[in-house]
């Protein structure tokens, strides 16, 4: 994976004058930094939950409560392991395989959603067989699409195919559907301003991922509303 460079230059407006430096996009490093700290972000909660749990299990005096340390101990493995998996494919090389079914994702893609208030609605069939850097692009839309619905709603993800070009479009609809203004930096391959970067990384890499493959992404926000169509 590569990321554009960009380098902070005054600018000029029509008028002559000075105006504020464009702020660049970080280096690989400190792209690799974020997405590390993103990572250790979504590991954090469940981990700390399986130790809360075991610490119950040791306590002489929580033995009542040995039931409930289980069943976190349970929930938050599971979390933990869809977690894992989502982001071998949406980050990583995920295994040596060079492809990828629908099956396979859906599997993913609904562990994850299990986690969040938004339901998923993939309109994919399942014998479909997509390539690494198509399939890596997948998880990270549908990801970005739930996570747009932090009041629950539906997050619909179509495919179309004309030749070897495919094009996947993401719908997500319910109450205050949005996106975060890092959000929206990054899904414009912009820098991130002076927003949170957990919160713009992993738009900023499904941009990198499209646009490195030769694709475009595009985006609209309504009110209630977010679709995102992406071209490869």
């Amino acid at each position: 994976m590569t990321f554009p460079e960009a380098t902070v230059a005054n600018t000029l407006d029509t008028d002559g004058a000075e105006t504020t430096p464009l702020k660049a996009l970080p280096n690989p490093h400190e792209l690799a930094t974020q997405l590390i700290a993103k990572l250790c972000h979504d590991f954090i909660s469940p981990t700390g939950a399986i130790v809360s749990g075991l610490d119950l299990l040791e306590d002489p005096s929580a033995q009542d409560m040995k039931e409930d340390a289980i069943n976190l101990i349970k929930a938050s493995s599971k979390k933990l392991v869809s977690i894992v998996y989502f982001a071998r494919v949406a980050f990583g090389a995920a295994t040596t395989a060079e492809d990828f079914s629908i099956k396979q994702l859906r599997k993913i893609l609904d562990d994850m959603f299990s986690t969040m208030r938004a339901t998923l609605d993939l309109n994919i069939d399942d014998e479909i067989v997509l390539e690494k850097p198509v399939a890596r692009a997948l998880v990270n839309l549908v990801y970005i699409a739930g996570g747009a619905l932090p009041l629950g709603g539906t997050a619909t993800i179509d495919m179309a195919k004309d030749g070897d070009a495919i094009t996947f479009t993401a719908l997500s609809t319910g109450k205050k559907a949005r996106l975060k203004p890092e959000a929206v930096e990054g899904l414009s391959g912009d820098p991130l301003g002076d927003g949170l970067s957990g919160q713009w990384i992993q738009p900023f890499w499904l941009h990198s991922v499209v646009t490195e493959a030769g694709g475009t992404l595009t985006f609209t926000a309504e009110e209630d509303r977010l679709e995102i169509i992406v071209k490869m």
